[in-house]
């Protein structure tokens, strides 16, 4: 396992003078940098891919194991972890310190995020001149109903599921009062959840870490530490004299501290002295092969869709193809070294049907191995229905599930097409052909026609539920209400709050598995595979792109990358639209900081 290197410049000062002796206090450390992708790259090969959260966790483990460890370092550098995140690399600090090391940690500021995993520390550090922040929870929803209106469209919606809520920032100028208390004791639980997590870690009460926010909104060092937030300021070529002087004072007696370097160095395993052979690698498909136990790790992250899966780009949110899984499972069904799944799944759903195919694919695996699902952030609506599938199911405390309910609909141009002088001509054959007309809204009748095939959707979708979860109760989790992981467990939502570590190791127990490999699915594509998908883009693309991208980009600009990125995915939902106008699918318009 290959991890990015750290402290290049730095390497001199830290290890300059130290003493190397049998009876040193040696320390490594783990630099956790960027957004943690879900699985390997096709570019791993050469070293320069991002690790994933299970590489992180792995990394924790083995250096709770080592036996001539005596502290380690995280340090967080521009790193961008949700609380999901945070709680599973938090869990396994935790395990490190509980095998007798202190972790230590250090950041050059600190944010939520930041502050949320200093409270599995034994010690944060702060760099000298940094700055803590911790407001609390903010949450945008925007509403677009007006905006429509004055570009001419006409929304048509139905959804089924008084707490869906999905609709609502397009056919609403606010929200109702259903969907309004659904989100707002979601934020109420989020909030009590972060709470939670730093009380206990810092030890502070509840009217301390009130005082504690309240003059941490932003603060420096010595506020900080005054508020119990974190516990030091130093500088970055003092790391390893405040680490000693902590070793000291926790009654380490010895000659020094010895800095053993990053955790988890790897190795080039391409020779980058020959080109032939580096575009060779590049252009082979990807092949893999178990050669013993293992367990399957399926990766439900994104968008559900119809189709293949694509990745996210600049301008595109992630999706997870039906085709792609259903290909996945095969390939793991017919897979004799493959003892157990693992479903891990991040996603707030997407089309009805692809979260069907996608549950008759795992319900089926089922019956042959044992299934297990593990919840990121999120497995809302359809990624929920996908999770029923399950025989148990993991979430994290501040993971969100639930919003059983569906949406669909449509937004007719009429007003629009006026406004630019464009006159449509509609030629329909049959009873109901051109109910999904792009120019015109549904009559009443139509209207009845739709809410009646979205509850049978929504029908479908409970009966998965209460055949996968026996005893829940929908009066109090259906209608497109939204929960906590934590809440969830006592709903009978789910089984377990625990992370994906978590339900590996316990699977692995409960298989007898000692030794056993972990492999994601799907496969990584080809380079190949993604040009082909480029260039067919570029292809179709149409004369001005480029101008495009650049308006894109400029709005992204104005709007902040979290609400562009809300923004783009309702604009994805709304384009399924045109091919599918039921979805299973929870709000996209959310910012929360």
């Amino acid at each position: 396992m290959r991890m990015t290197g750290i402290l290049a410049a730095a390497t001199a000062v830290l290890t300059a003078g130290l003493v190397a002796c049998a009876q040193t206090y040696d320390v490594r450390m783990l630099e956790i940098k960027g957004d943690p992708p879900v699985m390997d790259s096709p570019f791993s090969m050469f070293g320069e891919a991002s690790p994933t959260l299970r590489d992180y966790v792995d990394l924790l483990h083995d250096a709770a194991d080592d036996p001539d460890l005596e502290g380690l370092i995280v340090r967080v550098k521009d790193a961008t972890l949700n609380v999901s995140e945070v709680e599973e690399i938090g869990q396994a600090m935790r395990e490190v310190h509980d095998a007798g090391k202190t972790v230590y940690m250090f950041a050059e500021g600190y944010d939520t995020a930041e502050v949320l995993l200093a409270s599995y520390a034994d010690d944060a550090m702060l760099q000298q001149g940094g700055g803590v922040s911790f407001p609390g929870v903010y949450m945008e929803e925007m509403y677009l109903a007006d905006t429509l209106g004055w570009l001419g469209l006409e929304a048509n919606f139905v959804q089924i599921g008084d707490y869906k809520g999905a609709d609502e920032t397009i056919t609403r100028s606010a929200p109702s009062k259903a969907w309004d208390e659904n989100i707002s004791g979601l934020l109420d639980a989020m909030y009590a959840n972060m709470r939670g997590i730093v009380k206990d870690g810092r030890g502070l009460s509840d009217a301390e870490l009130d005082q504690a926010m309240d003059e941490a909104w932003w603060a420096d060092g010595d506020t900080a530490i005054d508020a119990g937030l974190i516990d030091a300021e130093v500088d970055l070529t003092g790391m390893l004299d405040h680490v000693e002087s902590y070793a000291i004072a926790s009654g380490w007696t010895g000659d020094g501290v010895s800095y053993k370097g990053e955790l988890g160095p790897g190795e080039e395993s391409v020779d980058f002295a020959n080109p032939l052979l580096i575009f060779a690698q590049l252009f082979q498909p990807v092949k893999r092969q178990t050669t013993g136990p293992t367990i399957a790790l399926l990766h439900i992250n994104g968008t559900i869709i119809d189709g293949d899966s694509t990745p996210e780009g600049p301008f595109s949110s992630a999706s997870v193809g039906s085709r792609t899984i259903r290909n996945a499972i095969k390939q793991i069904a017919k897979d004799d070294n493959i003892e157990g799944v693992i479903v891990r799944i991040d996603s707030p759903g997407g089309s009805a049907i692809a979260s069907e195919v996608i549950w008759q694919g795992l319900h089926r695996l089922a019956q042959d191995k044992p299934v297990w699902v593990s919840v990121g952030s999120m497995a809302a609506s359809g990624g929920y229905y996908i999770a029923v599938g399950g025989q148990t199911i993991y979430v994290d405390r501040a993971s969100i599930v639930g919003s059983i309910g569906v949406v669909g609909g449509k937004i007719a141009l009429a007003g629009l097409l006026d406004k630019g002088h464009v006159h449509v001509v509609g030629r329909a054959r049959g009873p109901h052909a051109d109910l999904f007309s792009s120019t015109e809204p549904w009559s009443e009748a139509e209207m009845a026609m739709i809410r009646s095939k979205m509850t049978e959707t929504y029908d479908q979708f409970t009966g998965r539920v209460t055949a996968g979860r026996p005893g829940i109760d929908l009066s109090k989790t259906a209608e497109g209400r939204l929960f906590l992981g934590r809440d969830a467990v006592k709903l009978k939502m789910a089984d377990k709050v625990g992370s994906l570590d978590d339900a590996l190791n316990d699977m692995a127990s409960s298989l007898s598995l000692k030794e056993y490999d972990v492999m994601d699915f799907p496969e990584p594509p080809s380079l190949e595979d993604m040009l082909s998908q480029a260039f067919g883009g570029m292809i179709k693309a149409p004369i001005g792109s480029e101008s495009l991208g650049e308006k894109l980009a400029m709005l992204k600009g104005v709007l902040g990358e979290q609400r562009f990125n809300a923004l783009r995915d309702a604009v994805t939902m709304g384009a399924m639209l045109k091919t599918e106008p039921v979805l299973l699918t929870s709000p996209q318009i959310v910012t929360f900081k």
